[in-house]
């Protein structure tokens, strides 16, 4: 083992062994998988069903049930397949089998039908509990030799693991959202499969490293952020022993199973309407999550029980761990608000198109963003083609395919947006009175009566009472060479009836009449009349704001890795305190931006960009807490479990995210959009003071553990 890290260290790229930058490709290549398929699946689920780019007209409530659950078992699925690499197939092979299995996932889901996007979703669990363990592991066994490398070797595969996450979100949103979802799709496993085969075609360059099981795994770090040292104290060598007794395993058993019935009732019974645990309903309280309290009691029964057999310092230093681990379901449970709730925010409800020169400074930032990264990412490769073409020709040749495929979709992107032309074009619509539950005329908060407009569609059949407008709308669309006067078909984009796009090829008129016939609906084509021509006009995608947690942390990473080395280090709970009060901050610049707001009137976009920056800030200051203190609070002959609950933590947080973000259209229905904003806001916060407050009994319960 140790000649081949020799060999490795041979050949260097920028200063570090040229196999870390065949894993921070493969890793850069499965993030844009995973995040590209990411970012559209609830956009996806919940589009209109009628419309110029179809979806399923899921609510949202269904649709972030189906996603939590998926989110929540990537959490899971991982420690099990850690357990298969190191006990059978090692972690090379483990790399490959994932990514093969997340490959059929992304294929199946580009299909778009029910049976396949299910059965798509399952093979990224399978495939991502092969894939996420073992990559770090490939990475300590190349660093076993050389320790001082570490850090930076992290510092650089994360870098990776951004701008994978950065690419997919734009490209794949980008596709799915201007040309068609199965495009979105279809594009994260071409890259997810590209990226297989370059890692394949790269073991000779490893020799046996991850070649063979290991007696000792390393749980991989969270995702964004450089390992810390690890401290390992002399109490846990003298730690008596501990087995888990017959009622350890018992509860183990019992509170698994329930907790993953859960999370799959949850999406079938608001789904299909089967509920397992419906004989448990209680008054109007759902029968899964009386199911859900009772696995929780016996798992903390189970907990409670195996630390009281500890020591005095051990003890403490665990319960110090699991208050840690509370905390972060509150946090995660915020944070991932960005792939549910923020999505629908950002389409429905923020004001994204852009004319004159706000558009022509969003192309040029945004050719700045995609560009540049591309560039020095390039450069790498250029780099590691020089040191390694002799030795794995075929990888890199694969990865050169990958970069010429990945900057003709930019160059293509950036074309399109620069020569976007919009028009202004008039169309007949049924107005209504906006009626509330009670029946009675709805006022804005400046007494104004509030109307609805129903486009009339090619087969909208009108009668004499209705009251007939006309209605004019922008419309964008990328070199057309349309003129006043012109009668163009055009079709709605959402299902508030506030966007539209032109059907201008007879191939889409086809497509989206046998669509709708297939689900018997009326297909929505609109009449209507160019009645102005615009100029330099672009419409962001839904999906181009996610990206922005990548930027962020790409830029703001290297200030917190120095702030935490610096002599103002902040303890444990102060980290936790600041990430969970800057998130809270982040969700009240929401409130704040929609306080008000009425159907049809939509947001600037600045609010959603500084949420986005003040909940990266707080991700900064709590995540390098988390896997850390697991190694340095928690015995040895405990890590093992320990890592499990603090992956069940971040899995609970997932889930509850979903779960309430969820129920945005609900509360935004009965309250306001604020209001529902607000409950992101208030919640953080709280939890940040509380925990804050916590910091003295803390830092005596850590025993001096820093």
């Amino acid at each position: 083992m140790n000649t081949d890290i020799e060999n490795l260290f041979k050949d260097k790229v920028l200063g570090h062994p040229a196999g870390l930058f065949v894993l921070f490709f493969t890793e850069m290549w499965e993030r844009f998988s995973f995040y590209g398929m990411r970012v559209l699946l609830v956009n996806f689920l919940t589009m209109a069903a009628i419309g110029y780019n179809p979806g399923w007209e899921w609510t949202v409530e269904n649709a972030g049930a189906l996603f939590g659950t998926y989110a929540m078992l990537l959490y899971i699925t991982p420690i099990i397949g850690g357990w298969l690499a190191d006990k059978y197939t090692g972690y090379r092979a483990a790399v490959i089998i994932g990514s093969l299995i997340m490959t059929a996932g992304h294929a199946s889901m580009a299909l778009e039908t029910e049976f396949s996007l299910y059965f798509g979703l399952a093979l990224l669990v399978i495939g991502t509990g092969f894939f996420k363990p073992t990559m770090t592991s490939i990475i300590s066994d190349m660093y076993k030799t050389h320790p001082e490398k570490k850090d930076g070797a992290y510092t650089i595969y994360y870098m990776g693991v951004n701008a994978g996450a950065f690419f997919g979100m734009m490209l794949c949103g980008y596709l799915a959202e201007k040309v068609g979802w199965a495009y979105g799709f279809g594009l994260a496993g071409i890259f997810m499969l590209l990226g297989t085969i370059q890692f394949w075609l790269a073991g000779p360059l490893f020799g046996k490293i991850g070649a063979k099981p290991s007696k000792v795994h390393e749980v991989e770090l969270p995702q964004n952020i450089n390992e810390e040292s690890v401290e390992i104290t002399t109490e846990e060598n003298e730690e008596r022993p501990n087995p888990f007794t017959t009622l350890d395993k018992i509860l183990i058993a019992i509170s698994s199973i329930i907790g993953l019935g859960y999370a799959i009732n949850d999406p079938m019974s608001k789904i299909a309407g089967i509920d397992m645990f419906s004989f448990l309903q209680i008054g109007e309280f759902e029968g899964q999550y009386t199911a859900v309290l009772f696995a929780l009691g016996l798992f903390l029964i189970l907990v409670i029980s195996r630390i009281l057999r500890y020591t005095a310092v051990v003890r403490d230093r665990m319960i110090a761990f699991i208050i840690f681990a509370f905390f972060t379901v509150f946090f995660w449970m915020s944070f991932e608000q960005g792939a549910s709730s923020l999505v629908i925010f950002a389409r429905d409800n923020v004001d994204r198109l852009l004319s004159g020169s706000s558009a022509t400074i969003f192309n040029i930032v945004n050719t700045l963003l995609t560009v540049v990264p591309l560039i020095i990412i390039s450069y790498v490769l250029y780099i590691l083609w020089k040191k390694t073409f002799k030795k794995i020709p075929g990888s890199n040749i694969v990865l050169v395919v990958c970069f010429v495929l990945m900057w003709g979709i930019v160059g293509w992107m950036l074309n399109r947006d620069f020569n976007t032309t919009a028009y202004d074009v008039s169309y007949s619509a049924i107005e209504q009175p906006e009626l509330d539950e009670k029946g009675v005329h709805v006022k804005n908060d400046k007494g104004v009566l509030q109307y609805k407009y129903i486009p009339v569609t090619q087969n909208t059949g009108t009668e004499p009472s209705q009251k007939i407008v006309t209605k004019v709308i922008t419309v964008g669309e990328p070199y057309a060479d349309y003129k006043v006067g012109d009668r163009k078909i055009i079709i709605n984009k959402n299902k508030e009836l506030t966007e539209f796009s032109f059907v201008s090829s007879n191939e889409k008129l086809e497509e989206l009449k046998a669509h709708a016939s297939s689900i018997g609906r009326d297909n929505g084509f609109v009449d209507a009349t160019i009645t102005k021509v615009r100029d330099n006009e672009v419409e962001i995608t839904v999906s181009w704001f996610s990206i922005l947690n990548s930027f962020f942390i790409i830029v703001f990473a290297s200030f917190f890795s120095k702030w935490w080395e610096s002599k103002y280090n902040p303890s444990a709970a102060t980290k936790y305190a600041l990430g969970l009060s800057t998130m809270g901050l982040g969700f009240g610049l929401l409130a704040f931006g929609a306080f008000g707001l009425v159907d049809g009137v939509k947001v600037s976009m600045v609010w959603l960009i500084l949420a986005y920056l003040f909940h990266t800030l707080g991700e900064l200051c709590l995540s390098p807490v988390g896997l850390s203190y697991v190694s340095k609070l928690v015995p040895g002959r405990m890590i093992a479990l320990m890592f499990g609950m603090w992956y069940l933590a971040i899995a609970i947080g997932n889930k509850l995210a979903a779960v309430v973000g969820g129920q945005i259209e609900n509360i935004t229905k009965e309250y306001s959009l604020s209001t529902f904003f607000l409950i992101f806001t208030i919640v953080p916060v709280a939890a940040g003071l509380l925990i804050f407050i916590l910091n003295p009994v803390l830092k005596k319960l850590m025993h001096g553990v820093r």
